[in-house]
């Protein structure tokens, strides 16, 4: 546990409190904090369609490693290796995340068509400390 802005960060929040979900379907108040997990914007998507609370650029794939993806599922296993080595620069963010999401719901957006393979998915696993998903 690390000690964030309001008190303690637990070091893994509850899972049932973090969930994801698409750019493209609808917001809802069961949501929560609605945080935003790409590096561009949604095509689109308003900003009062996506009803976020945060958008989260830095904590995304650099975009050299979001252009060498390009959402092939064959370099998903290396992507999310590649994503999981990134994050470990982004100890703040992180932590941010597990602190809202240890206090309530937390909904990671994301813009990829692809539900499966995608960097919130990874991003979650990463903040439950999930190796492999």
């Amino acid at each position: 546990m690390t000690v964030g802005n309001k008190g303690p960060v637990p070091a893994f929040p509850p899972a049932a409190n973090l969930q994801l979900k698409s750019a493209y379907d609808p917001a809802a108040p069961s949501d929560g904090t609605r945080i935003l997990v790409d590096r561009l914007w949604p095509r689109g998507v308003s900003k009062q369609r996506a009803d976020l609370s945060e958008w989260m650029k830095d904590i995304a794939p650099s975009t050299a490693l979001r252009e060498w993806f390009g959402h092939d599922p064959d370099r998903w296993a290396e992507f999310r290796s590649r994503y999981r080595a990134e994050l470990a620069d982004h100890p703040v963010e992180l932590d941010h995340i597990r602190d809202l999401a240890g206090r309530g719901m937390v909904t990671l957006v994301y813009g990829a068509r692809d539900k499966i393979r995608n960097n919130a998915v990874v991003l979650r696993d990463a903040l439950l400390g999930k190796e492999n998903g």
